[in-house]
C-alpha cells in the first residue's frame, strides 16, 4: 500500500461525517445558546466593522493591531483558493444544491467564530514583550490542558506554515504557467521574496498589508464575478432554483446532468464551506486575539463578518458564475471549473484574471497563515524559534512549486484535522465562558 494511499484513508476517517457533525454542532451549539446573534446584532457588527472604514486607522504595535486590521488578516485566510477550486469542487461532486449546504455551514459557523474569537481575546499573553493569542493560548489557560494546547500549536505549524502554504505556492505557480508560461520555480522564488519581505517586519507590516490588499483583491474578483453573471442575468434565477431544489432533489435540480444523491450534495456542501470559512479550524482566533477593542464580544461580532464576506459573497459569486455560464456540466474539476466560466465570460482574458486573483488570493493566505503558525511558535519556544520558522516557511514555499501538490494536500488535510480536535473540545468546554461574556456585552453596550 503506497503513502498516498494510506493518508487518504487516514482522511477519509479524520474528515467523515463524525467531524462535520461535531464543526456544525458546535456552530448549532452557538447559534442556540448565542439566542442567534448572527441574526440578532449583524447590524450592529456591519457598523462595527465598517463604519470607519475610511477613517485613518491606528498602527500594529507591540499591543496588537486594530479590529480591521485583524479582520482583514483573518479574511485574507478565509479567501483563498478554496474560493476558486473548493466551491467547484463541492459543485461538481454535489451538485447545485451544495451551495445552499455551504450557506448552511456558514450560518452556524459564525456562531463558532464569534465563540473563537471571544475566547482568543480573553487569553492573550505577552512573549517577549508582545501581544499574543490563539487556540493554544485559551487551551493551556481556559481549559488548562498543557497537552492539548502543545498538541494543537505543533499541529497548525506543519498544517498551515509549512504543508498548507506548499498548496498555496504550488496553486500560484500553476495558475501563473498556465496564464503566461512563466516557469514553476520562477514564480516560487519571486513569491518566497515577496514573503520574505513582508514577514520579516513582524506584525506591523503583515497588518499593513492585509488591511491594504485584502480589500483590493476582494473587489476586484467581486466586480469580475458580478459582471459575468450580469452578463448572463436570464440565467440568475433558474441558478438559485437549482441550487434551492439541488439540495433536496439533486437529478430534478440539472435534469439529471450531475447524477449525485442528497447526501453528497450535503457533505460536499458543508465540507467545503467549512474548509473555506475556517469557522471551528482555530487558525482566524490568532488574529482576532490581538485586536485592540473596548469589549472581547466587540471583535466577536466582526469576526463573523468574515463568514459573511467569504462564504456569503466570494462562495456564492463563484457559484453564480460556475451555474449562469453552465460550466457545471462542463466535466471539469477544481479551479479548471471556475477558470472555464470565467473564459465564458470573459473569453481569453478569463484564463489571465483567474491567474491574478489566484496569486493575490493565495499570497494574502501564505502570509496570514504564516502568522498563524509564527504565534504557535512563540507559544513553544517564544522568540528564538521564530527565525528557524521563517527559513523553513520561505524554503517550503519554493518547494510547494516543483513537486507533486497530491501529497501535500493530503498531508495538510491530516494535520488540519488533528489541530481542529483540541480547539472544538476548547470551544464546547468553555461555550458557558463565551455566554457569560456575550451577555455581559449586551447589558453593558
Amino acid at each position: 500500500m503506497n503513502f498516498i494511499k494510506i493518508i487518504k484513508d487516514i482522511n477519509d476517517i479524520l474528515w467523515g461525517p463524525i467531524m462535520l457533525f461535531l464543526l456544525v454542532g458546535t456552530g448549532v451549539l452557538f447559534t442556540y445558546r448565542l439566542k442567534a446573534i448572527q441574526i440578532r446584532k449583524f447590524k450592529q457588527a456591519w457598523k462595527i466593522t465598517f463604519g470607519g472604514l475610511f477613517k485613518k486607522g491606528e498602527k500594529a504595535d507591540e499591543d496588537g493591531m486594530s479590529s480591521f486590521q485583524a479582520l482583514t488578516t483573518a479574511i485574507a485566510a478565509q479567501v483563498g483558493t478554496g474560493n476558486l477550486a473548493g466551491v467547484a469542487t463541492a459543485v461538481a461532486a454535489g451538485g447545485p444544491g451544495a451551495v445552499f449546504w455551504m450557506w448552511v455551514s456558514g450560518f452556524f459557523g459564525m456562531g463558532t467564530i464569534f465563540a473563537e474569537a471571544i475566547l482568543a481575546q480573553l487569553h492573550t499573553e505577552r512573549v517577549d514583550g508582545e501581544i499574543t493569542g490563539g487556540p493554544a493560548y485559551y487551551i493551556k489557560k481556559g481549559l488548562g490542558s498543557k497537552f492539548l494546547a502543545g498538541f494543537f500549536a505543533i499541529s497548525i505549524i506543519i498544517a498551515l506554515g509549512f504543508m498548507g502554504n506548499m498548496v498555496q505556492s504550488s496553486s500560484i505557480a500553476e495558475s501563473v504557467h498556465v496564464a503566461f508560461n512563466i516557469p514553476n520555480i520562477i514564480t516560487g522564488f519571486i513569491v518566497a521574496v515577496l514573503v520574505g519581505l513582508i514577514i520579516v517586519g513582524g506584525m506591523k507590516r503583515i497588518a499593513s498589508f492585509t488591511e491594504k490588499i485584502v480589500p483590493i483583491m476582494a473587489g476586484f474578483y467581486i466586480v469580475g464575478a458580478l459582471i459575468i453573471v450580469l452578463m448572463n442575468a436570464e440565467m440568475i434565477i433558474p441558478s438559485f432554483r437549482m441550487i434551492i431544489h439541488g439540495a433536496f432533489n439533486p437529478s430534478a435540480a440539472t435534469g439529471g446532468v450531475i447524477g449525485v444523491t442528497i447526501k453528497e450534495s450535503f457533505r460536499y456542501g458543508i465540507a467545503r464551506g467549512l474548509f473555506s470559512n475556517e469557522a471551528g479550524m482555530g487558525s482566524t482566533p490568532h488574529a482576532h486575539a490581538v485586536a485592540k477593542v473596548k469589549h472581547p464580544a466587540q471583535q466577536g461580532l466582526v469576526s463573523f463578518m468574515g463568514v459573511v464576506i467569504d462564504t456569503g459573497v466570494v462562495c456564492t459569486l463563484t457559484a453564480l458564475v460556475i451555474l449562469t455560464t453552465g460550466s457545471f456540466s462542463s466535466g471539469l474539476f477544481g479551479a479548471q471549473l471556475t477558470q472555464e466560466g470565467f473564459t465564458i465570460g470573459f473569453g481569453n482574458f478569463g484564463t489571465t484574471f483567474i491567474a491574478i486573483c489566484l496569486f493575490f488570493f493565495a499570497l494574502s493566505t501564505i502570509i496570514s497563515w504564516y502568522y498563524f503558525g509564527e504565534a504557535n511558535v512563540k507559544y513553544l519556544t517564544g522568540k528564538k524559534g521564530i527565525s528557524v520558522y521563517r527559513g523553513i516557511v520561505l524554503i517550503f514555499i519554493v518547494v510547494g512549486t516543483t513537486i507533486n501538490a497530491e501529497i501535500i494536500w493530503e498531508l495538510a488535510d491530516t494535520f488540519n484535522g488533528l489541530m481542529v480536535i483540541p480547539n472544538l473540545i476548547a470551544l464546547i468546554g468553555l461555550s458557558s465562558l463565551v455566554i457569560k461574556v456575550a451577555n455581559d456585552y449586551e447589558n453593558k453596550f
